[in-house]
């Protein structure tokens, strides 16, 4: 096993049937994966490489430089920039095949009349990026760089809330028209199972994707893709009544045996897990004691069942106790805890 403090091993076979079970949503569909923030922290180069191979021609990036990574000079893929021009001159976009997505009028009048595609954003109520449809009357639909019109959910993991209903019924205002050649897109992951008419030409699924949800109906549906592991870095005895980690927070009751784990904040373990969390080898628990430092933390194997030593690893996330699961126990949502996990620790793709 790779010499690492910390290993993200990622399931591309998952990630691929996860990638698969959104095109089979209904016929045609073209599913364009989120890619930004390095591919939710899994590595988006290879995230990208891998799709690719799939057959899978969309995707999208919040910035520009983004999109400069994946290194698009022979086309091999239409690769959306969902923060827009901004500042940046147009040919910077045309020069990498990059295709920005505009989302104010401002950025509609520099790139109107230029020769290059472009993408539209509406904002149809999450009051976030995009045109407010109450400003697009300006606009020009029948332009012939106009290759995608996109809005966004606000609620989309909460399936039962008429504000879904609201915004597609906004959204459908433009997607009616029908302007020819123009891809509709207005679903993530969990707005593309809301039902069929949420799907249009185009989703954009990002944590779905990677194997992560917000509910249990998302969760029944795809597979687990990341395995979280950490490395036992020291293991000593204490005695009672002994202190761990800064400012004393936890204090021995009995004799004691604990392993040192070679991460910290730093790597994605946050500190809110400070004498509450847990991880796993096999099928014990040891419970986190003391506070998380930035490189390290401490557990307790008084009453392991196994042999641990030095150089052995545990999980932090696994499929039994899934991303979701951890990020619950964090107070936080399973997209924070992907994207916080460091570069210290080592992607391994299998």
């Amino acid at each position: 096993m790779i010499n690492k403090s910390g290993i993200l091993n990622i399931n591309t076979k998952n990630l691929v049937f996860n990638y698969n079970f959104f095109k089979k949503l209904k016929k045609n569909l073209i599913v364009a994966p989120t890619i930004k923030a390095n591919a939710y922290g899994l590595g988006a180069k290879k995230i990208y490489n891998l799709l690719l191979n799939q057959g899978c021609k969309h995707f999208f990036v919040a910035t520009l430089n983004e999109g400069l990574k994946l290194n698009n000079k022979n086309n091999l893929a239409n690769i959306y920039v969902l923060n827009g021009l901004q500042n940046y001159k147009l040919n910077k976009f045309t020069k990498a095949n990059l295709i920005p997505v505009v989302n104010t009028i401002d950025e509609y009048e520099r790139i109107k009349n230029a020769n290059i595609d472009y993408a539209i954003h509406i904002d149809t109520g999450i009051n976030r990026l995009g045109i407010s449809s109450r400003d697009v009357k300006i606009l020009d639909f029948e332009s012939k760089n106009i290759k995608l019109i996109i809005s966004h959910l606000s609620s989309s993991d909460e399936y039962k809330i008429k504000y879904n209903t609201k915004q597609k019924k906004i959204f459908n205002t433009f997607a009616n028209k029908k302007p020819k050649g123009v891809i509709f897109s207005l679903a993530n992951a969990h707005g593309s199972i809301l039902d069929k008419t949420y799907l249009y030409d185009m989703i954009r699924p990002g944590i779905g994707i990677y194997g992560c949800f917000e509910n249990n109906k998302l969760e029944k549906r795809i597979k687990n893709v990341i395995n979280f592991k950490a490395k036992i870095i020291q293991i000593k005895y204490l005695t009672k009544n002994q202190y761990i980690g800064y400012n004393r927070t936890f204090k021995t009751k009995n004799k004691t045996k604990v392993a040192i784990i070679g991460l910290g904040y730093e790597d994605g373990i946050p500190r809110s897990l400070s004498n509450k969390g847990f991880v796993y080898f096999k099928k014990d628990r040891f419970k986190i004691i003391g506070r998380i430092s930035m490189d390290s933390f401490t557990i307790d194997i008084s009453k392991c069942s196994h042999d641990l030593k030095v150089g052995m690893y545990v999980d932090i996330i696994n499929d039994e106790h899934k991303v979701d699961k951890f990020a619950k126990k964090c107070k936080t949502i399973s997209y924070e805890v992907l994207t916080s996990i460091g570069n210290r620790v080592h992607r391994n793709y299998e």
